[in-house]
């Protein structure tokens, strides 16, 4: 099957529903503009669930990395392997993978070796939340560019384990970005959530703060007059991508393989969807618009049409030749703590703009100034010193309004809360 066939009027799903009853296996031609290897590959369920991707202009990609020196943080992820491989193909010069799991940074280092790829490629053991070990092995690399995919993203886990969350989502991010500008980067590149948009989980409120900071550092650095290059900090948002760690596509693949049922938390639950492939391209898209405009520090990626989580579900059971309810039933296991029906692209007073490029739009979320940022977070390694969740809590929401409307709590002077719940 050539890319076109994976056009939605040309009804790929007939295709693959009649060859796998036919016993057949089915691969694809890659798209010969991506700069993929001309090879066949296997048809994943996956290709048939989005609307057509972003077309992608590869020669700006190329221009952004090409003889770079790139360091990828959380570079044995989902994400974090992707964009690896994505900067390795378009031409950097030196690649430093960053990942505190080491079968994980064994894996993605082996395979970008064998592929051949031009850059020089290294990887490191380091958890972004030891401060002094991530400036160590920014400062000895100077990087022109940092990638920083590591996080925790899980909203159950991070409901219940919520100090984990503060510290590698917000503290290591910090240590990412001010290691980044001590060791001289042009730019570091934040792989933020839609979660962060007026969030209601620990992982929104994480992820949206860590997002603030590197506005508030991007603000800084911008407004100093010592002649030195100036470095951007940008966060790009996206929603869910297919086929990555935990996400819920192999999560089905795996139950319908295995008789059922599916299980759908909610039947009227809404996602948005990327490929993995697409959101990293846009990603490094995102990038090269940020260092040719000062304006803006906060892009999001344009998904397309939410999906109805049910509605997944039942044309992956299509797709696999068997009847929703009759072959494979559909169970409801209702909604999980930090959770929500619709996720949302951009809060209620954020400006958005186009920028001219399909598949991006950049955001003016509310700023906040670098010392008032850094008064929050002594608060907060204060209060995960001391395990006290609820000072955690009223320092986030001091910081992010929007949550406490957003989570529907009660209203309350945050700042006066603050006081309440310190001794």
């Amino acid at each position: 099957m050539t890319p076109s066939a994976f056009e939605p009027d040309a009804h790929p799903e007939s295709v693959l529903m009649r060859a796998r009853r036919l016993g057949l296996i089915v691969s694809r031609m890659p798209s010969l503009e991506s700069g993929d290897a001309p090879r066949l590959t296997a048809v994943a369920v996956e290709d048939l669930l989005l609307r057509a991707s972003e077309k992608i202009d590869y020669a700006r990609l190329e221009a952004l990395v090409k003889n770079k020196s790139v360091i990828v943080t959380g570079g044995g992820g989902s994400i974090g392997s992707e964009i690896c491989e994505r900067v390795a193909t378009f031409g950097a010069a030196r690649l430093l993978v960053i990942e505190n799991s080491e079968p994980a940074l064994y894996a993605v280092v082996e395979s970008l070796v064998e592929q051949n790829t031009k850059p020089l490629i290294e990887g490191r053991i380091a958890d972004i939340r030891d401060r002094d070990r991530i400036f160590r092995v920014m400062s000895e690399f100077k990087p022109d560019i940092v990638f920083h995919a590591a996080a925790l993203k899980h909203v159950p886990i991070l409901e219940r384990d919520w100090s984990e969350g503060v510290k590698t989502n917000i503290f290591g991010s910090i240590n990412v970005a001010d290691a980044a500008a001590a060791a001289g980067a042009e730019a570091m590149v934040m792989i933020s959530t839609d979660k962060a948009i007026e969030p209601v989980s620990m992982l929104g409120l994480t992820k949206r703060f860590a997002e603030m900071y590197c506005q508030a550092l991007d603000h800084d650095l911008g407004s100093q007059t010592d002649g030195k290059p100036r470095m951007r900090l940008i966060s790009v948002r996206f929603g869910n991508v297919l086929a990555s760690n935990g996400s819920v596509v192999p999560k089905f693949k795996a139950q319908i393989e295995a008789g059922g049922p599916v299980t759908v938390t909610h039947p009227d639950m809404v996602r948005y969807f990327m490929t993995i492939r697409e959101a990293c391209d846009l990603v490094l898209t995102a990038a090269t618009h940020a260092l040719a405009h000062s304006d803006f520090s906060v892009y999001v990626l344009n998904m397309g049409q939410p999906v109805k989580i049910v509605d997944l579900a039942e044309r992956m059971i299509k797709l696999s030749g068997l009847q929703p309810g009759h072959d494979i039933d559909i169970v409801f296991t209702g909604m999980r703590p930090g959770e929500r029906l619709n996720e949302i692209l951009f809060a209620f007073e954020e400006e958005t703009v186009e920028i001219g490029i399909a598949g991006i739009v950049a955001a003016r979320p509310r700023e906040s100034s670098l010392d008032a940022m850094r008064a929050w977070l002594a608060t907060l390694h204060k209060a995960v010193d001391d395990e006290r969740r609820s000072l955690i809590e009223v320092v986030l929401k001091d910081a992010i309004p929007e949550f406490a409307t957003g989570a529907g709590l009660v209203s309350q002077s945050a700042t006066a809360r603050i006081e309440q719940a310190q001794p």
